[in-house]
């Protein structure tokens, strides 16, 4: 009889210590079907996704995998608690409990540091064999995955896309991103063939459409004008992050537009220089933003963007300046965090070592409520700043301009009208102090 385990992708709380659920998850997290290829015919493997399903306590697995993402941490470790307290092997992987192994450690039996590929499988030998390690880490020198078992969702209320990986990890080194802390700049690309592989996978099983998974796919040249290539040879329409000086480059943005990419997202993070410089990012020009996204959009490309407040060079004028930009340059889709010194990264042991930790509880933080002391402001003020500023950009007047009233809306009408949908949906959750998300 087959071994069986359960592999969890927690849904974080809200504000309130509700959990936050959802009629239908379209940003499908890559892991766990990924997980489940690499595990061997012998186990017989059940997925939940918290977001849209209830966790199973009562399941026959008795081995839990749980994935740990942002602060759906908390979540993660409440999981783990009750399967251990009712005799289940727990297994902690993902980001979050990778920057605090050692934390992590406290509510599981064992725990996967990093990527996986190279130590999933002894996990599962060792766990056969009555000899489960507390860790287990061995850093990737080649990325190599077997095709994603997609089919395990597909009985599930997902979206009408699926992800594919081209890459992993990041050239940046900026100073408050968890995928420094745990890349340091390395980046690990797929190759070409085995991305196509899965996206023709993704498309024997009906979709039209994917998310090409990458922290900055476009930093390899040649690699990104070769998979532009071949994906277009698919008539597949698909979205996916990079950052924003591609739009110097002619040539690749071409190709990634006639490929297929509607959607870019770009991880903007302020329209400060100073705040930019504070967090190692200063190859990026913000008096260049406004040209940059004109250039972009100029190819049927529209724009989503994550953004912080918070940072060094931040005031409450440059804040509210910040709703100005956003509709300004008419950005479809934004989302706003509050810096936080999220424990593992560079930006936690900057301001630990000024003494500018204003709230120590780790397992409170919610990218929503300031827990550092910034430079230009009180914690408070902070805070206060951050959800006017959602509450500004997510007002219908700024929706209607950004989604409806734009020149892309006659290109593709019922594509705004989704982006529409999507922003009154974003509104709903901010007039009840919920932060948008993507889960």
């Amino acid at each position: 009889m087959k071994k069986k385990i359960l592999l969890i992708q927690p849904t974080p709380y809200d504000q309130y210590g509700k959990l936050v659920k959802k009629k239908r998850l379209y940003f499908v997290g890559l892991a766990l079907p990924l997980l489940a290829a690499l595990t061997p015919d012998d186990f017989e493997v059940e997925l939940c996704y918290e977001t849209i399903e209830d966790v199973p306590f009562d399941t026959d697995a008795e081995l839990v995998g749980i994935s740990s993402m942002g602060h759906a941490v908390m979540r993660t470790i409440d999981i783990a608690k009750r399967f251990r307290e009712l005799g289940k092997t727990v297994i902690l992987g993902g980001y979050m409990v990778s920057l605090m192994p050692e934390e992590a450690q406290k509510y599981c039996d064992a725990v996967m540091i990093g990527d996986s590929e190279e130590t999933w499988g002894e996990m599962l030998r060792d766990y056969l064999d009555g000899t489960l390690k507390k860790t287990y880490r061995k850093k990737l020198t080649k990325l190599e995955t077997p095709l994603p078992r997609y089919e395990l969702i597909l009985n599930k209320k997902i979206g009408n896309f699926l992800p594919v990986q081209a890459g992993r990890g990041c050239p940046k080194t900026c100073s408050f991103c968890s995928i420094y802390c745990l890349y340091h700049g390395q980046y690990l690309k797929r190759s070409i063939p085995d991305v196509i592989r899965d996206i023709k996978r993704v498309k024997e099983l009906g979709f039209r459409q994917f998310l090409l998974l990458d922290d900055n796919l476009f930093s390899n040249r040649d690699y990104a004008l070769e998979l532009c290539g071949e994906i277009k040879k698919l008539k597949m329409k698909w979205m996916t992050q990079c950052s924003i000086d591609i739009s110097g480059d002619e040539e690749l943005l071409t190709a990634v537009a006639d490929s297929g990419c509607y959607v870019l997202s770009f991880g903007l993070e302020s329209i400060s220089r100073e705040s930019l410089v504070g967090m190692q990012k200063a190859w990026a020009h913000p008096d260049r933003y406004s040209e940059q996204l004109k250039i972009i959009r100029k190819h049927g490309i529209d724009i989503s963007t994550e953004m912080v407040v918070g940072a060094e060079g931040d005031t409450l004028e440059s804040i509210r300046a910040t709703a100005d930009f956003v509709e300004r340059n008419h950005i479809t889709v934004p989302r706003f965090y509050i810096l936080t010194p999220i424990p593992g990264t560079q930006f936690y042991d900057e301001m630990k070592e000024q003494n500018r930790i204003y709230n120590t509880d780790m397992y409170s933080y919610n990218s929503c409520e300031a827990v550092h002391y910034p430079k230009n402001m009180t914690p408070e003020e902070l805070t206060k700043a951050y959800w006017e500023l959602y509450n500004r950009v997510y007002s219908y007047r700024c929706i209607l301009k950004r989604t409806i009233f734009t020149a892309n809306f006659f290109r593709r009408p019922f594509t705004a009208l989704f982006y529409f949908g999507v922003n009154l949906f974003y509104r709903k959750h901010i007039k009840h102090g919920i932060v948008p998300n993507i889960v």
